[in-house]
C-alpha cells in the first residue's frame, strides 16, 4: 500500500515544489578550517549508524496505543467529547494523535535533509560543507525511521501541518546562505529536539523510546553546528542585518507555537475548526508543552547573537523569555548520555540472554 493511501487526510499533490533562490558556492581553500567544525565533522562521521540494525524493529506495537503516553496528554481528555467516547473511539483517537505527531516529525526530517543539502550547496566555507554532508545523511536516516514506524507500526499518516510547511517554504526560498541554518538548525531542529525529548521521557513503549533517543543523539550535533556557524557569521553583520534575522525568528517562533495544536486530529473526529482551536488553547497540557518546546530555541537564539529588544518582547509575550538562561550544552550532553545508556542496557541484556542460551545448550548436551 502506498503512503498516499495511508493518509488520514488527503495530502493533495504527491509532491511540493519550492522555487529555490541563492547561489551554489565553491571554495578553493582545502587546507584551512575551523577546528571546532572539523571536530564536529569527524564526530558526525564516527557516529553514523544504520536504522535498520540499531533499532529493534521486531518489537510489537499496538497501533491503537503506539506511544503509551497518558491520556491526560490528549486535548479531548476531560471534555464532553471524551465522556461520550467509547473505548474503541478512544483507541482510535490515540492512534490518530500518534500518527499526527510522528508525521510532523517525518515531514520535518525531510525538510531538514533538504535544508542540509542546501547548506552543502550554498555555505561559503568548506568545513561547513563537510559537516552538512554528514547531516544530510543523518536526516535521511531519520526520515527513513519515522516513515517506517508510521507505515509498519501505526499504518496511518497525516499531511504536513500548514505552519510547518510555511516555515519550511520561507527557509528554502530565502536567497541568503545563512537562512537554512537559522530556519532549520535553530528553529525547526531546536523545537524538534524539545518535542522528541518530552515524548522520549514520557513514552512507556520501548520502540518509540529507541527511535527518539537515537535521533536526538544526532540532532544534538546538528544544533551545535548551527550555533558555531551562525555565531561566527553574525558577529560580522550590521544592526540592520541582525534585525532582519530577528524578524524571521519572531515570525517562525509564532508559527511553530501555533503548529503544536494538532487541531487537524480533532477536525477529523467531527469537531469544527473553531472549536478545535479553542479546545487546544484551553488544554493545560498543550500550554505547558508549547512553553517547554522553546527550551532549546531561546538559549540558542541568544547564544548566536540575536537578542534585540523586539525579539525579547516577543519571547516575553510567548512566556518563554526566562528560557534564554538555560544551559544548552548540558541539555545536549544529556541527550548523548541517554542514547549511550540505552545502548548499554540493551546490549547488556542481549549478551546476558546469549550467555544463558549457550549455558543451557551446554547443560542439555551434558545430560545427553
Amino acid at each position: 500500500m502506498s503512503s498516499h493511501d495511508r493518509y488520514a487526510i488527503a495530502p493533495g499533490a504527491p509532491d511540493w515544489a519550492v522555487p529555490a533562490a541563492g547561489n551554489a558556492r565553491f571554495s578553493w581553500e582545502y587546507d584551512d578550517g575551523r577546528d571546532r567544525l572539523l571536530a564536529l565533522y569527524q564526530k558526525g562521521k564516527d557516529k553514523q549508524w544504520d536504522g535498520a540494525r540499531r533499532i529493534d524493529w521486531d518489537i510489537e506495537v499496538d497501533p491503537y496505543d503506539p506511544l503509551g503516553v497518558p491520556d491526560e496528554n490528549l486535548t479531548l481528555y476531560g471534555t464532553r467529547y471524551w465522556s461520550a467516547m467509547t473505548e474503541a473511539d478512544r483507541r482510535e483517537l490515540r492512534r490518530h494523535y500518534a500518527s499526527w505527531q510522528f508525521s510532523q516529525f517525518l515531514h520535518g526530517e525531510q525538510g531538514a535533509m533538504i535544508c542540509a543539502a542546501r547548506i552543502v550547496e550554498s555555505a561559503p566555507d568548506l568545513d561547513a560543507k563537510f559537516y552538512s554532508a554528514t547531516q544530510t545523511m543523518d536526516e535521511a536516516r531519520h526520515a527513513e525511521i519515522y516513515g517506517r514506524f508510521l507505515h509498519e507500526k501505526v499504518g496511518m499518516l497525516y499531511p504536513v501541518n500548514d505552519n510547518l510547511q510555511s516555515l519550511l517554504g520561507d527557509t528554502l526560498r530565502d536567497s541568503r546562505w545563512d537562512m537554512p541554518y537559522l530556519g532549520m538548525q535553530v528553529l525547526i531542529e531546536g523545537l524538534a529536539l524539545a518535542a522528541f525529548g518530552m515524548l522520549r521521557d514520557t513514552t512507556r513503549k520501548p520502540l518509540p523510546q529507541q527511535i527518539l533517543s537515537y535521533v536526538m543523539q544526532d540532532e544534538a550535533r546538528h544544533v551545535a553546528f548551527g550555533r558555531m556557524a551562525l555565531r561566527d557569521y553574525y558577529r560580522q553583520l550590521s544592526d540592520a542585518e541582525l534585525r532582519e534575522r530577528e524578524e524571521f525568528v519572531i515570525e517562525g517562533c509564532y508559527l511553530m507555537r501555533d503548529r503544536l495544536r494538532g487541531a487537524e486530529v480533532l477536525e477529523n473526529f467531527g469537531i469544527g475548526a473553531r472549536e478545535a482551536g479553542e479546545l487546544s488553547e484551553q488544554s493545560q497540557y498543550l500550554t505547558m508543552f508549547r512553553a517547554l518546546l522553546f527550551s532549546r530555541i531561546v538559549p540558542c537564539v541568544k547564544d548566536i547573537g540575536l537578542w534585540g529588544p523586539r525579539l525579547q518582547r516577543a519571547y516575553v509575550d510567548m512566556g518563554v523569555f526566562d528560557l534564554g538562561d538555560s544551559n544548552l550544552d548540558q541539555l545536549m550532553a544529556q541527550d548523548e548520555e541517554i542514547a549511550e545508556r540505552l545502548d548499554a542496557r540493551r546490549f547488556a541484556a542481549e549478551e546476558a540472554a546469549r550467555t544463558e542460551e549457550v549455558a543451557t545448550a551446554i547443560r542439555d548436551g551434558a545430560q545427553d
